[in-house]
């Protein structure tokens, strides 16, 4: 993503970048505002670091708004375009274990073409996120391996890698990339994605009552609050049968105690009141 503006603007001093610059290079990206708002995120990265080296007083990124984008990112997988994708593709085929590895794991694509045997322990795949593995912190990710992944893995032995080539050479993050679009071209599913996998869990996650919490666990977002977007988005199927089967059994309730006048008597001990006069 910098490469392009090293190209074009490499040889400028650094301290002579300045809003407005900034704003021109936002402005010429105007036709495609995530990978607009993707770029000032990484030139304010650049420019902190700047900063911190003492080479300019302040980062003028942080002047210059990000482009609204009201689109949610990523199509996440429904489950009828799941079952049409496993219709095209057999068990056992490279495109039915791609699937199913990142759709019982959730892993990224540049996290799924490394996992392998190596990964399991104790009946449980492991491992850390590219994204937080440099921290020495790092939450390790420890999910148990779901019937229907273990059926596809089964069924395709490999050498190191579960998505391997068919020469067991590991795979690229675009090579992995490209191969899906292609997969998912044949299923006839235009708008799926590999990265809409990572999605798809959490979607069903949301759907069977989970926290944002369980949610985290599998995806480990860094913070509560993009998995509450799920919770939010997904998960009020769910509550709302949860909301009238409670008011269904409220109603019930009512009707067990608004009995029908002809089971009503009258109590013979009726109060007596004392005139106090």
């Amino acid at each position: 993503m910098i490469e392009p503006l090293r190209t074009k603007h490499g040889k400028k001093r650094i301290a002579h970048l300045k809003i407005k610059h900034i704003m021109a290079i936002k402005a010429a990206m105007h036709e495609t505002l995530m990978q607009a708002n993707k770029m000032l995120k990484r030139l304010s990265q650049m420019m902190g670091l700047a900063v911190k080296m003492e080479w300019v007083a302040a980062n003028p990124v942080k002047g210059v708004d990000k482009f609204s984008v009201t689109t949610e990112g990523y199509h996440s997988w429904d489950e009828g375009e799941i079952a049409q994708f496993y219709e095209v593709h057999p068990l056992g085929s490279p495109a039915h274990i791609c699937m199913t590895l990142m759709l019982y794991t959730g892993a990224a694509k540049v996290d799924a073409l490394k996992l392998g045997p190596a990964n399991v322990k104790d009946g449980r795949i492991e491992y850390r996120r590219q994204k937080t593995k440099k921290n020495p912190s790092g939450i390790l990710i420890s999910l148990p391996i779901h019937p229907a992944l273990a059926t596809a893995l089964a069924a395709r032995p490999v050498t190191f890698t579960y998505l391997e080539t068919a020469q067991n050479k590991a795979r690229s993050c675009n090579g992995l990339g490209t191969s899906m679009r292609k997969w998912c071209d044949m299923a006839g599913l235009p708008l799926c994605s590999s990265h809409g996998l990572r999605k798809a869990i959490c979607r069903r996650i949301a759907e069977a009552g989970g926290t944002p919490h369980e949610i985290m666990s599998v995806s480990v977002h860094i913070t509560v609050s993009m998995a509450q977007e799920y919770s939010k988005t997904f998960g009020r199927r769910a509550l709302a049968d949860r909301a009238f089967e409670l008011m269904d059994s409220t109603k019930t309730e009512q009707d067990l105690t608004n009995h029908p006048a002809r089971f009503v008597k009258n109590s013979p001990n009726t109060l007596k009141v004392k005139d106090n006069k």
